[in-house]
């Protein structure tokens, strides 16, 4: 049965350590983070972007395959399964009718009072029906389905006036991480953080968590990050190893042998961030 993120956000917290968030692409890879979180006793949170959602079949396929996967292989351990960077109010609307349990709406590129205004009406019809909700303040940069963004850090205030009008659930300030590859070394903004932390109470989500090093995820979890959002980490590891698989097996044409071989390199990666968040055994 999923659950929505509210409690394991809330234990991450207090315990000091963070929730996992991994990007699912399709059901290979949906096995593979429940499998490895299963194993490690480890809360999950399966994220799923507009565009992953549209080549998987749209919202409620997504929806179906996550629940069967969750009763089939007998998983025990807290599922949230979460929307990532919904760009509208209607988005967040149609994933939550569809099943999802949680929802992030982005708002960010538009004025405060717009995306308090449309954070506000999506944490009303979510919260009613059970579903929790994280909003963006700033602008995380970087790219995510093939858009580019520019990061543009996130103001105290304006992330204390989100929280206080809103109700939402987490809280992602833009604060120096960005999607995609980093070119160079992230820089995070820690001060920033804490006082976010500190003044709005909320449980704080680091996008971008591919490429920041283990010091600086440490020190941000320290700092009041209780989510890591996680994508292209994997993306890259299962590729390296297919790759591989590719090269030396040229006859190969079976899609499912071709799959299955990132499956050992992905779950290594997986387990490393489990390890690295301090959520192992926290189920």
């Amino acid at each position: 049965m999923l659950v929505n993120s509210k409690k394991m956000l809330e234990e991450a917290r207090e315990g000091h350590y963070a929730i996992p968030h991994f990007n699912i692409n399709n059901l290979e890879w949906a096995r593979f983070i429940l499998e490895e979180c299963e194993k490690e006793k480890s809360p999950v949170i399966l994220g799923v972007s507009e565009g992953a959602s549209q080549y998987m079949g749209g919202f409620k396929v997504v929806s179906a395959m996550v629940k069967a996967l969750d009763e089939s292989l007998f998983i025990t351990v807290p599922v949230c399964l979460h929307l990532d960077h919904g760009s509208s109010t209607s988005i967040c609307k149609e994933a939550i009718d569809s099943g999802f349990t949680s929802v992030m709406i982005d708002a960010s590129k538009y004025s405060l009072e717009e995306n308090i205004k449309m954070t506000k009406e999506v944490v009303d019809y979510a919260h009613a029906r059970g579903v929790t909700v994280e909003a963006e303040i700033g602008h995380i940069g970087g790219e995510e389905d093939g858009i580019m963004d520019e990061l543009a850090y996130a103001k105290v205030e304006d992330a204390c006036m989100l929280a206080k009008e809103t109700g939402i659930d987490s809280l992602a300030p833009a604060l120096g991480s960005v999607h995609g590859p980093y070119k160079g070394e992230p820089k995070l903004d820690f001060v920033k953080m804490a006082e976010i932390k500190e003044r709005t109470h909320l449980p704080l989500v680091l996008h971008g968590g591919s490429g920041i090093d283990d010091e600086k995820i440490k020190k941000a979890i320290a700092c009041g990050i209780t989510k890591l959002n996680i994508n292209t980490e994997l993306q890259m590891e299962w590729t390296k190893a297919v790759r591989t698989f590719l090269e030396e097996n040229q006859t190969v044409y079976d899609p499912r042998k071709v799959i299955k071989a990132g499956e050992e390199q992905m779950k290594k990666a997986i387990n490393a961030k489990i390890h690295l968040l301090a959520s192992k055994q926290r189920a």
